[in-house]
Parts: C-alpha cells; sequence; structure tokens
C-alpha cells in the first residue's frame, strides 16, 4: 500500500522539475490499460488517448520552454502551484490506477513536488553558478532525469488493467 504512495511522491518530484512530464507518463500508462481503472472518477479522463496526446504535447512544449531565458523561476508564483497542482493530479491519478485512495496519492504527489522543486531550483542554480557549468547542458540533464525517473516510476506501478 505504501509502495502507491511513494510511486506518487516520486511523480511529484518529477513535476517538481517539468511539470507536464509526470501527467504525460501517467496519463500514457493509463491510457494504455484495457479497461478504465478509474471508473467513473473525476480522474477518469486520464484514461483517454486524447488526454495523453495533449499532455505529451505540453510536455515537450515545457522542455523547449525551459530553455529560453524568459522561462520563469520554477519556485516563483504561479509556477510553483502548477508544479504543486501536477504533482498532486500525477498523484493521485496514479494511486486511483493501482486501486488505493487517490486523496492520499494526491498529498503524496503535490508535497513531491514542492519538494521537488525547491531541491531542483537550488541543484540547478549551485551547479550553473558555482560550478560555473552551462545552464543548457544541466537543463538537458535535467530533462533526462525527469523523463527517466518519471518512466521507472510509472512502468513500476501496478495499474489495475494495463498488461505487463
Amino acid at each position: 500500500m505504501l509502495k502507491s504512495y511513494l510511486n506518487a511522491f516520486q511523480l511529484g518530484i518529477v513535476a517538481g522539475m517539468r511539470a507536464m512530464t509526470a501527467p504525460a507518463l501517467v496519463s500514457n500508462k493509463i491510457a494504455s490499460a484495457s479497461v478504465n481503472p478509474m471508473g467513473n472518477s473525476t480522474l477518469g479522463f486520464m484514461h483517454s488517448s486524447t488526454a495523453a496526446t495533449l499532455f505529451k504535447v505540453a510536455a515537450i512544449g515545457e522542455l523547449i520552454g525551459d530553455k529560453l531565458p524568459s522561462a520563469p523561476d520554477r519556485i516563483a508564483f504561479p509556477a510553483i502551484l502548477g508544479r504543486i497542482g501536477s504533482g498532486a493530479l500525477s498523484g493521485g491519478a496514479l494511486s486511483e490506477a493501482e486501486g488505493k485512495e487517490a486523496p492520499y496519492g494526491a498529498i503524496a504527489g503535490a508535497v513531491g513536488a514542492a519538494v521537488g522543486s525547491y531541491a531542483f531550483y537550488y541543484l540547478r542554480h549551485w551547479l550553473t553558478t558555482e560550478q560555473d557549468l552551462p545552464d543548457p547542458y544541466v537543463a538537458l540533464a535535467e530533462d533526462a532525469l525527469a523523463i527517466g525517473a518519471g518512466y521507472l516510476t510509472v512502468q513500476q506501478s501496478d495499474i489495475r488493467g494495463v498488461m505487463a
């Protein structure tokens, strides 16, 4: 039971790094289920292939937009709220798809997103200012970490209706 909420927390950390990557990965996995594991819940839209596609497009847009000098700091208001919301959505949907309580998964995801946002903001700042690493390289490494960690977390989840 705790595994589901730990997965939700981990997805929240991914949302703190890249807000749209977490829901894109979760929705993609849920959409591959033969039967909607969400039933008629308010999170049932995550089973839609249309939602999965829209989240993927948003994630790609965010990966590009993050490299622009005009990109806002992830811990600035209201960006932090978007990341926390993304973590809550991803964590809640994953937990519900696993047959667990969505509100607890949402809380775990939201907390993970807050932790991930601040941790990776300060890590990136330290790497680029104190260690003199080029920001685009650090950003690309963070992209790879977010996608890889999120993918592994979603793949190890036990979503109902998904064939292994």
